[in-house]
């Protein structure tokens, strides 16, 4: 993985394909590089360097012409960041090179029998096994030696190849790794995430599992793996080429933050019912008898999802009345967990293509389970392989660290679990009152934002710290989770996250003058319990920032919160430490918008 452009058509290629690398930056990557070829040129002409897209452009040289091309920015998963292990990958002849995003389950296997047959390698990379096989096969058409090599390959993949006997078409395929085309004039784009069109067309078709694509500067068509025909009908893209821009911040992660109040707006938009003081969520694909059917929900997500489906696990159960809990997709995948059909089960993803989520999904259909999907992105394979589910409309999330989708995510869980509850037990009152404090949300995070000069210096002083603390009790601690989470991402400093609870379990023996505590305090019935345990951090001469509703005497700083309704509360407390983690990593000097290490979609396990 993790970024693919390609383009076929009339004009000068080498620009189109450099300008799509640098929108898909945001999803972290060590190495880029750039494959081109023409009608007219002769062969496949290839530049590869370790390092950002600007080390790529500065490589390319002058006369580097071409009206055919595909591009690629890598996040390593087999082998060192190098100039060498980079893609494309070509083969020895130099006919064949090829992208790839995904991994290779079997590339170790297929490996030696290439060696064993006299194939040299020049990269550690999985990918180089699909371009050998690819260059070997005796097929007459291009579409066939890649179904050829296909077939003999386990894993996922999201590729496209070209050939030089073949300049007039660009190869495409898809399983478990998002692949996009985008439908120009007389010309033809693909690539694995719409930022990289957005600027050229908003027509795009995206491909499903299994299947591939052929295109032309004038025509594509689509088909699947064994060759039958697809229809594949374009749709329109939402967002705007000027949703992936900056805006006058200086990073993404902080024009994310500033989104949040009218992402929140959004979400909410078209969807509240006051005459009935319920909600409308007519892609749930669930009318009122199944969900009074319903006796549990599970929810599944990864890391930022998985800790909004934390705080979307306690709405339910609170508004709902049914027993509710979240669970890491990447874990419930190989436990061989027990499929209940009374059980509702709600994946959730940022992007939509999140691999272990995705698996998750396709397992749980397979044994005909129930499955709904929150997710931002249209269109994408959860959205497509769900029965059903919502949109969180937080528009293009471009910072590799999640702030507004998280927020979104965790309102949409506020809409299923209002929606959930008044097909039950849960009253009119009650249902108003949640839609008023719904309706609350965008003002109050523009309430919050004001703060940001306060944070900045809290931020300022904590930036030393090698590690932090954060604690929380039942709402507070899965923002407590996500709070560690963001700072972890970020800055690099080292965070856990306790239930305040459990200090006295262990974790109070970390407690020291060097080890900041932030303690979420909200203003419910367990107040006095969260100060209790700030009153054991302070004896044990702790430093404590609370994220509280009104000052605690206890701690050493205080962030105030808006108060909303009880339920509520967790979407809030978690955006003031959204901006602690920012103005911590900027103090830092850190690469804000793309972390060492990480990805915005993890399309491999």
């Amino acid at each position: 993985m993790c970024g693919i452009v390609g383009y076929i058509g009339k004009r000068d290629v080498a620009p189109l394909l450099l300008e799509g690398l640098q929108r898909l930056e945001y999803r972290g990557y060590d190495s880029a590089g750039i494959v081109v070829t023409s009608p007219k040129s002769a062969g496949l002409k290839m530049v590869k360097a370790k390092g950002r897209v600007r080390d790529l452009e500065a490589k390319v040289p002058a006369r580097f012409k071409g009206t055919t091309g595909i591009a690629h920015t890598r996040w390593a998963t087999h082998g060192a960041p190098s100039d060498v292990n980079a893609h494309p990958h070509m083969s020895a002849d130099h006919t064949v090179a090829v992208v790839h995003n995904g991994i290779i389950d079997n590339a170790s296997d297929l490996r030696k029998k290439l060696e064993a047959d006299g194939v040299e390698f020049l990269s550690e990379t999985d990918t180089e096994v699909l371009t050998h096989l690819i260059a070997r096969s005796q097929a007459e058409t291009l579409e066939e030696k890649v179904r050829q090599a296909l077939r003999v390959v386990e894993g996922t993949y999201g590729i496209a190849v070209m050939h030089a006997d073949f300049p007039d078409r660009i190869v495409v395929a898809r399983n478990g790794s998002p692949v996009v085309l985008g439908i120009g004039e007389k010309e033809m784009f693909v690539a694995s995430d719409v930022a990289a069109l957005v600027t050229h067309t908003r027509q795009i078709v995206t491909l499903d599992d299994g299947e591939m694509a052929t295109l032309k500067a004038d025509d594509f068509r689509t088909y699947t793996t064994e060759g039958t025909r697809t229809t594949a009908e374009p749709t329109t893209v939402e967002w705007e080429a000027e949703s992936y821009d900056m805006g006058g911040h200086d990073t993404y992660m902080h024009k994310e933050i500033h989104e949040q109040a009218d992402a929140v707006d959004r979400v909410l938009r078209g969807r509240i019912d006051d005459r009935f003081s319920t909600v409308h969520l007519g892609g749930l694909n669930l009318d009122a008898r199944e969900a009074r059917a319903v006796r549990r929900v599970k929810i599944l997500g990864c890391g930022t999802s998985y800790h909004a489906g934390m705080i979307g696990a306690q709405m339910i159960e609170e508004l709902a009345r049914i027993p509710a809990d979240a669970e890491p997709a990447s874990e419930f995948r190989y436990r061989n967990a027990v499929v209940d059909p009374d059980t509702l089960y709600v994946a959730v993803s940022q992007s939509g293509e999140t691999y272990d989520v995705l698996a998750a999904v396709q397992e749980l259909k397979r044994k005909g389970a129930r499955v709904l999907g929150i997710v931002n992105v249209v269109g994408s394979a959860i959205a497509r392989e769900a029965d059903g589910g919502m949109y969180v409309h937080a528009g293009p999330e471009v910072c590799v660290v999640s702030t507004k989708c998280f927020t979104n995510t965790t309102v949409a869980f506020a809409l299923l679990a209002l929606h959930l509850g008044r097909t039950r037990d849960l009253s009119v009152r009650d249902g108003r009152r949640i839609i008023e404090g719904l309706r609350r949300l965008p003002g109050q995070i523009s309430e919050i934002l004001e703060q940001e000069a306060e944070i900045k210096k809290l931020a300022e002083q904590f930036a030393d710290a090698r590690s932090m603390l954060f604690i929380g009790r039942v709402r507070g601690y899965p923002v407590a989770r996500e709070a560690s989470l963001k700072l972890k991402e970020v800055s690099y400093i080292h965070a856990e996250a306790y239930p305040a609870s459990e200090l006295k379990h262990g974790p109070l023996a970390l407690i020291e003058p060097a080890l900041p505590t932030v303690a979420i305090v909200p203003d419910d019935d367990l107040l006095e319990k969260n100060r209790a345990a700030m009153e054991e951090i302070k004896a044990r001469s702790g430093q404590i920032l609370a994220v509280a509703h009104r000052e605690q005497e206890k701690a050493d700083h205080t962030v105030i919160v808006p108060k909303n309704e009880d339920e509520l509360d967790p979407i809030l407390m978690g955006i003031p430490l959204q901006l602690l983690a920012y103005h911590t990593a900027l103090a830092l000097g850190r690469d804000i918008d793309k972390p060492r290490n990480l990805a915005k979609s993890v399309t491999v396990e």
